[in-house]
């Protein structure tokens, strides 16, 4: 084989090698940042590119899709101290792929971190119950926060949700004992309202049922006095209706008396119409 014809292969290898240095075919949704002997040169865009062979190189392959990040969860300390565990996920955008390879070390790593730090700085200056309450607040707030500082590294915040915002799980037995002390607390003041509300209506009830009987017993006195006054009008001095009306109720008297469980004897008068008469006044 002649050297000539040796030369000449070796020739179109290299050329064949060199061309395919200086071609470059990006796919899309990517972009690769191209360094000319070590320092940032261009951004290649998908599609068909060319470059210097030999003299630039590709140095980072970024993608431009939306990246989703998952914030790993953390505790917070709300502003009533009160310990929650949150965790999120932010969705982001390279739209500067040099900003974002050359401006930090690692862009992942310092969006979650500075999510995780945003996140605890608002929740830190919130009370449990609206921590709990406001996720939509949270998330406007963290979005505001974060944005400006990725910003600077040619990475825009598409939006950033929060997964969970919960009590630590001291927290938690803490608000449940809570929650069933109120309950017991509530239990309590209300059969307490009902003792409360039964007794004024028993009393209530006594009294009327006292003022019912003292009427009674007024009518009942007036209906004695004025059936006293007819008797005596009627009779004028005979003593003998008197005597047998009385006579007969004292009989009565001692009939109930006699049928008592308490009663033992039964004393008679042996002279009743002397006794009645004496106990009417008379001699």
């Amino acid at each position: 084989m002649e050297p000539g014809f040796i030369i000449g292969i070796a020739v179109a290898v290299f050329l064949l090698i060199t061309v395919a240095q200086g071609v470059r075919q990006v796919p899309q949704g990517f972009k690769w940042v191209v360094q000319r002997l070590g320092k940032y040169n261009s951004s290649l865009t998908p599609g068909l590119n060319f470059i210097i062979p030999y003299i630039d190189a590709v140095a980072f392959k970024v993608t431009t899709k939306d990246i989703v990040l998952d914030i790993p969860s953390q505790e917070v300390i709300t502003k009533d101290n009160a310990v929650l565990v949150t965790n999120a996920v932010a969705y982001i955008n390279i739209i500067s792929p040099e900003k974002a390879v050359y401006g930090v070390e690692n862009y992942v790593i310092a969006i979650q971190t500075l999510v995780q730090t945003s996140l605890r700085s608002i929740v830190g200056e919130m009370t449990l119950d609206d921590a709990l309450s406001s996720r939509d607040h949270i998330k406007a707030k963290l979005k505001e926060a974060i944005s400006d500082d990725i910003a600077d590294w040619g990475i825009t915040l598409k939006t950033v949700e929060i997964q969970d915002i919960n009590p630590s799980g001291t927290m938690q037995s803490a608000m449940e004992e809570q929650a069933a002390a109120e309950r017991a607390r509530r239990a309590t003041v209300t059969r307490a309202d009902g003792d409360k509300q039964a007794a004024i209506l028993n009393a209530e009830g006594e009294l009327e049922a006292s003022k019912r009987e003292a009427e009674a017993q007024v009518i009942l006195a007036e209906a004695s006095k004025r059936a006293i006054t007819l008797v005596t009008e009627a009779i004028g001095e005979k003593e003998l209706p008197v005597v047998y009306l009385l006579g007969e109720k004292y009989i009565n008297s001692l009939q109930e008396l006699s049928s008592s469980d308490n009663s033992k004897f039964i004393v008679f008068p042996a002279d009743i119409p002397s006794a009645l008469q004496g106990m009417m006044g008379r001699k």
